[in-house]
């Protein structure tokens, strides 16, 4: 069956949608009814959203959800989180809850500096180039003033550019290594307009250029920002006296702690354990990066290349006993914007970024940071005492019962049973079975 279409870009959305219909589906009404249930009422904000991306046919729901009492830094905060996974929320509220008690968590931002590179080959004497670079690096921040006044004029802009021999890699290649500040943007667009006004004053300098000889000469092949910030660092922690450890789950909390500590080793020396571990971080920081239009997978690359830097893929967080104190934290580079961008245009972005009460690109960063490591103590507590399954097959169990359209009859029989049987998806479709027989 021949699928291919052509000009579909240029259909309009109810073309778009019928081509879909009758394409896949047996039955085209029922694929379109599905469709167009997804549609927001109201036209104007439907519009907004299918302007986000090209070729839109409809929303895909996720839901956005709360996890209140977060103490930060001697502060309550509320943060959003949308995540289509069940139990994440309820995790991170559990882990707020239970660090309000303990003195909450302490963020710290230890540095913002952003990447970005021009990458080109020269073929030629690396000697006579780095002194090209030195004589013409000012001209860099001089071309690109009409692209940095308004970013100065908020305290950000270029801070630095260096010529990298990268000829140990690739054959005549060389890098300009751009940092920058962006302040409250993420800074993607800027980062970009000055690198591709680099390259062009590289050229058009070589071209002018008395140093080189006509076999020397320069290429570009691409100029564009990194996603790799390993300087725009936050730092989230958890601490407390090992006895104030104890609740209800914790009746021995040396021995818990211990348990904890070793956990994370166990994710410090072991890739297979480290990519679950830093999945279960990944849970909080990407339910928030995307509750306040930022881009999670811009993040997701960065930080597991940051989870990589001693040559090892490795645990994100970390953990100690020391003097009596535990201690459980982490480091992770985000890159993160409340202002420019989805922040602007989005409704229910903009409604979030009210709840955290308008922060700052630092802030945000120390709130994300914090969700991360909430997300991930409270696995870790789950996995040291009584499993990992308890918790998250109770929540898990709702999506069960939805997928079985269950009655509300049946769902309270069905809850009533569980409380004293092991959930399993399994268990509970056999006893829905019976039921109804």
């Amino acid at each position: 069956m021949n699928n291919a279409v052509a000009g579909f870009s240029k259909l309009s959305k109810k073309e778009k949608t019928n081509w879909i219909a009758e394409t896949y589906f047996s039955t085209p009404e029922d694929a379109l009814k599905i469709i167009r249930n997804y549609w927001n009422s109201d036209e104007k904000l439907q519009q907004l959203h299918d302007e986000f991306i090209e070729n839109t046919i409809t929303n895909l729901y996720i839901p956005l959800g709360v996890a209140p009492n977060f103490l930060i830094n001697g502060h309550y905060k509320t943060i959003p989180m949308a995540i289509e996974e069940s139990s994440v929320v309820a995790a991170a509220s559990k882990s707020a809850k239970y660090w309000a008690t303990r003195g909450g968590f302490k963020a710290t931002v230890i540095d913002t500096e952003k990447i970005g590179q021009v990458h080109f080959t020269f073929a030629g004497e690396a000697e006579k180039l780095q002194a090209f670079f030195d004589l013409i690096k000012p001209k860099f921040f001089s071309d690109t003033q009409s692209i940095t006044k308004n970013m100065q004029q908020r305290g950000g802009g270029i801070l630095d550019i260096q010529l990298k021999d990268k000829r140990n890699l690739l054959d005549n290649y060389f890098q300009l290594h751009a940092t920058f500040e962006t302040k409250d943007s993420m800074g993607a667009n800027f980062i970009n307009s000055c690198l591709e006004q680099f390259a062009t004053t590289l050229k058009e300098e070589f071209e002018h250029s008395e140093l080189f000889s006509e076999n020397e000469n320069v290429k570009v092949i691409m100029s564009i920002l990194s996603n790799y910030v390993p300087n725009c660092i936050v730092r989230a922690e958890v601490s407390c006296p090992i006895e104030d450890l104890a609740e209800k789950h914790i009746q021995n909390p040396q021995d818990f702690a211990e348990r904890f500590v070793q956990a994370v080793q166990i994710a410090e020396v072991e890739p297979f354990r480290a990519v679950t571990h830093n999945k279960g971080i990944m849970n909080g920081v990407d339910a928030v990066i995307l509750a306040t239009g930022n881009d999670f997978r811009a993040v997701e690359a960065g930080i597991h290349a940051y989870a990589s830097k001693n040559g090892q893929y490795a645990s994100l967080s970390h953990a100690k006993i020391e003097n009596g104190i535990f201690t459980f934290w982490l480091e992770i580079p985000l890159a993160l914007g409340t202002v420019g961008g989805l922040t602007s245009l989005h409704p229910l972005v903009k409604l979030c970024l009210e709840i955290l009460e308008k922060p700052s690109a630092a802030e945000l960063m120390q709130i994300v940071a914090v969700a991360g490591l909430a997300q991930n103590f409270a696995a870790l507590r789950s996995l040291t005492t009584t499993g990992i399954q308890e918790g998250h097959m109770k929540m898990h169990l709702n999506n069960i019962l939805n997928q079985f359209e269950a009655t509300t009859e049946e769902r309270q029989q069905i809850k009533h049973h569980f409380k004293k049987n092991t959930i399993s998806h399994s268990a509970v479709v056999e006893f829905i079975e019976s039921l109804r027989k």
